[in-house]
């Protein structure tokens, strides 16, 4: 037998055990239920029986011992009262000895069950009785009266098969009911282990159906979906953190160089040589900024914490990306409406990054130009309930329909972007960013008309 197999062999052999738990104590808890109620209805049966029995008993005693009723209420009794099944009534006369002078209706046999100085109450068979000691002219009596109890002979037998049969058929139930619970709540959870199982570093991108699953399994599967989508994230971000900084340094670095040479390629004025510094310095700020940001993207994946996240304007980081993109080609055209802005500016403010949101907002503006026989890129903002809208769109040479599905692997380039350069890097980082702050990005492209990209983003205050 494998591992694998032995694993699952050892998870059913769980599953079953506490199954069988669980079916143990619901018969338990039955058979209590159904020995309880039994026992209650065969003790008040016995003692309201042996309460009749005892009225019985003393008018039988004034009967026997006073040839006479001591009361109108007992001649009521005797009267209107009727016997009792199998009903007898018996004296005894016996010495202080305990030794029987004088027996009527008793059998020998039963003299020693008798409380020779008080009451008693007993069993013998299915007849009962009832017993009560007298004295009368120095003279011991025992007077008594036995019955057959016909509740207990008949009914509590009835009563008994009843909840045996019950019994029988609640044991069974439990058992279907069990069978059907590990069909339909273990099956399940079985499937979603074994969809876990084939998940592995190499197909990070492989999620649960959620669909499959209905209520706290769904809730499950959406919080294991989020998991896998964070460590994909931080697994791609560290895995290609050499080829992103790259990418995203390239351009300051190359702005300070040519700042530089610029200013040395001939004698300058002491203002212009401080002009020079400080674009350089301005260039190298940026560096700063980015380079840090690519740090903590890398150090922290997909890690959403309060020291990375604050609440930014989404509308100033499209602004900022726009110089960004401008800055690194002035032949770049950028087109921005906002018309579609809210009123209340507050619904533009999500909880994100600022200059990571700029790195990926930058990268997707600079391609829609770069790719774009006109250099111009057209982006429209809105927002509308709990989430902001950026749309980003071009009218440039489009991506092939059957490479859409490869655009967010590292290093791919579409089979009609020869001639262009470009690196297959940013757009993979843009999209790891967007999940990075919750969001979704889209793209749809047709090639010869076009791409766009639509970003989805929660806002920072939920309405």
């Amino acid at each position: 037998m494998s591992l694998k197999s032995k694993i699952e062999y050892f998870k059913m052999h769980n599953y079953n055990r506490k199954l069988i738990y669980l079916i143990a104590i619901l018969i338990v808890y039955v058979s209590c239920f159904v020995g309880f109620i039994f026992y209650s209805i065969t003790n008040f049966a016995f003692t309201d029986f042996y309460k009749r029995l005892d009225l019985r008993r003393n008018i039988a005693a004034e009967k026997f011992l006073n040839n006479q009723l001591a009361n109108q209420t007992d001649q009521w009794s005797l009267d209107f009262i009727e016997n009792l099944n199998n009903q007898h009534e018996f004296l005894v006369e016996f010495d202080q000895h305990g030794n029987i002078l004088r027996s009527q209706g008793l059998h020998a046999e039963l003299w020693d069950r008798i409380n020779k100085t008080g009451t008693s109450n007993f069993k013998a068979g299915n007849q009962f009785y009832s017993t009560k000691y007298f004295t009368k002219d120095n003279k011991h009596y025992i007077v008594g009266a036995s019955a057959e109890n016909y509740f207990y002979t008949h009914h509590l037998r009835y009563l008994r098969n009843l909840l045996i049969i019950s019994f029988i058929l609640g044991v069974l139930f439990i058992l279907v009911v069990s069978v059907f619970m590990k069909r339909s709540f273990l099956k399940p959870i079985l499937t979603m282990m074994k969809e876990v199982q084939e998940i592995g570093s190499e197909n990070l991108d492989k999620r649960l159906d959620e669909d499959k699953y209905k209520g706290d399994l769904q809730d499950l599967a959406l919080t294991f979906n989020g998991m896998l989508t964070r460590l994909e994230t931080s697994f791609e971000t560290q895995k290609n953190f050499i080829s992103n900084a790259s990418h995203e340094l390239n351009t300051p670095l190359t702005s300070i160089i040519g700042q530089a040479d610029l200013a040395l390629s001939k004698e300058r004025t002491k203002e212009e040589y401080q002009r020079t510094l400080l674009k350089i310095i301005e260039s190298a700020e940026h560096l700063e900024k980015k380079t840090r940001a690519l740090l903590l993207l890398a150090r922290t994946g997909f890690v959403n914490n309060s020291t990375m996240l604050n609440p930014v304007r989404i509308d100033q980081i499209i602004m900022d990306a726009e110089l960004t993109v401008k800055a690194i080609n002035d032949k770049f055209k950028i087109v921005t409406d906002f018309s579609l802005l809210p009123d209340d500016s507050m619904r533009l403010k999500i909880n994100g990054n600022a200059i990571l949101l700029q790195l990926a907002l930058s990268n997707i503006i600079s391609n829609a130009c770069k790719y774009s026989s006109d250099r111009t890129a057209y982006i429209a903002l809105g927002a509308l309930d709990n989430k902001v809208f950026i749309l980003i769109k071009d009218k440039g040479i489009g991506i092939p329909s059957k490479e859409l599905g490869h655009i967010y692997d590292p290093y791919f380039r579409a089979s009609n972007t020869s001639g262009i350069d470009g690196y297959g890097i940013g757009l993979p980082l843009a999209r790891n960013i967007i999940k990075l702050h919750g969001g979704i990005l889209k793209v749809n492209s047709i090639v010869g008309e076009g791409t766009t990209v639509e970003i989805e983003l929660p806002t920072y205050l939920r309405f």
